[in-house]
């Protein structure tokens, strides 16, 4: 994990070779990176005779190289929450976690359902620096679930929105969604909806069960997830447009995504890192920062979930990065509010609950986690893997390294995690966005001291 430098000619920038790296966990290759593209990639060293003399060089014996992750849902609070995150220290943090880019949601104050609005988010991402950030536009305007918001202003604005979510609140309108699954075809866009049935989840707090009952907390019950995944993979047929379920949480959900692509439909779905580790019996503990939503469900959800993303049926895992200010997790249960921090520890979960038990491949992994997830964002700098001549987004883990998560060590600007004292496997090294490595030996690089 030592890396040098010789001489440089002024003249351009310097080559990166990384060496003996682990790549997809195929094993050991070389990868030589030029002018932010993959010139060479293969075992046996013979790639690396290909890097310019004064490469940089990363010695990644024991690391796992992997293409940039790719987040379909992050929350990035700016506009409007700077007290929770901001653009810069989400994006930040995403570095640390091995991300070259993010999708930025659309609930932030004042909403962004504008071009002004989703071009503000991408400048901040470009001045930050640490990933591309892709703005998601609203669906609604003002996520009220009135009327649609200006979605073809924001596709052709400088941000090329593709991604359209209230997320946070459902579209619940059926005649609101076939329309904005109809408007979405004109550019190659895709609705990602938030499946939670208002009326079934009126002040609910946590997995409807036995043991909320016992709790004396309102239940938030399956059915109110899955009832808006049927009714939408049949809008979506029904229109023929390409339809993506946020945060799949139940085992019922699986089963309709399942029945949707068997139908044909163009119906793709995410799951979070925390409904593939965490089980609702946390409530138990009346800490809110277990409270997300949708909520924690049962082991026999985490495990179904689990399952649907080894096969396929889920396509991608997403974080729901979800930051919030000290006073709004430090309260009582019923007060606090719902989310959870998860850019910095997606890759740890992962190889805890996929990669060590055998049910992915590292291949499989970064399907689900980079390839897949930019093609359904349409992000074209993204997702080529690390085939020669594609852009060099570039992810080194070592996945031997366990830690226990500290949340004072988080970048994030809010430190609501719930995996704060779990022990977990794996820690990204080096991040590398279009050839500029954004992190190195695990810590973030400022723009401005970048070589």
């Amino acid at each position: 994990m030592s890396e040098s430098r010789s001489d440089t000619p002024s003249t351009a920038r310097p080559d990166l070779l990384i060496r003996s790296a682990d790549i997809l966990g195929l094993g050991r290759g070389d990868l030589v990176v030029r002018e932010g593209v993959i010139v060479a990639s293969g075992s046996d060293g013979a790639p690396g005779d290909e890097a310019r003399p004064g490469a940089t060089v990363i010695d990644a014996d024991g690391l796992v190289a992997l293409p940039g992750l790719v987040d379909l849902h992050t929350h990035l609070r700016e506009p409007g929450r700077e007290d929770a995150e901001t653009v810069f220290t989400g994006t930040r943090a995403a570095a640390v976690g091995g991300f070259t880019c993010v999708h930025a949601m659309a609930n932030t104050n004042p909403v962004a359902d504008t071009a002004s609005v989703v071009d503000q988010v991408l400048e901040l991402g470009d001045q930050a620096g640490w990933v591309e950030v892709r703005p998601v536009g609203a669906v609604t305007a003002g996520l009220r679930g009135e009327h649609l918001a200006a979605m073809g202003a924001m596709a052709g604005s400088r941000a090329r929105v593709r991604v359209f979510s209230d997320d946070g609140t459902c579209v619940s309108d059926p005649v609101l969604m076939r329309r904005a699954l109809e408007y979405v075809k004109a550019f190659d866009g895709v609705v990602a909806q938030h499946a939670q049935d208002p009326g079934l989840t009126q002040d609910a707090q946590m997995n409807e069960s036995t043991l909320s009952g016992e709790l004396g907390l309102a239940g938030w019950p399956a059915v109110a997830e899955e009832a808006i995944i049927a009714r939408d993979i049949l809008l979506a047929q029904h229109v023929g447009s390409r339809l993506h379920v946020c945060h799949v949480s139940t085992a019922g959900s699986v089963e309709l995504i399942r029945w949707g692509k068997r139908m044909g439909v163009d119906v793709t779905a995410e799951v979070t890192p925390h409904h593939l580790l965490l089980t609702e019996e946390l409530a138990a503990t009346y800490d809110p920062l277990y409270k997300v939503n949708p909520p924690l469900r049962t082991a026999d959800d985490v495990e179904a979930v689990r399952e649907g993303l080894a096969d396929g049926t889920i396509d991608v895992v997403a974080t729901d990065h979800a930051p919030h200010p000290l006073e709004s997790k430090d309260c009582e249960w019923q007060a606090g509010s719902f989310g959870m921090t998860g850019l910095e520890t997606v890759l740890p979960i992962l190889i805890a609950t996929m990669i060590e038990p055998g049910r992915m491949t590292w291949q499989e992994l970064a399907r689900v986690t980079s390839t897949t997830p930019a093609r359904i964002g349409r992000v074209a700098a993204q997702g080529g893997g690390l085939a020669v001549g594609a852009p060099a987004n570039i992810t080194l883990v070592d996945p031997s390294v366990r830690r226990t998560v500290d949340p004072a060590e988080h970048w994030s600007r809010s430190s609501n995690t719930p995996y704060g004292g779990i022990e977990l496997p794996g820690r990204v090294w080096h991040t590398i966005h279009l050839g500029e490595r954004t992190v190195v030996d695990g810590l973030p690089v400022p723009k401005e001291e970048r070589p």
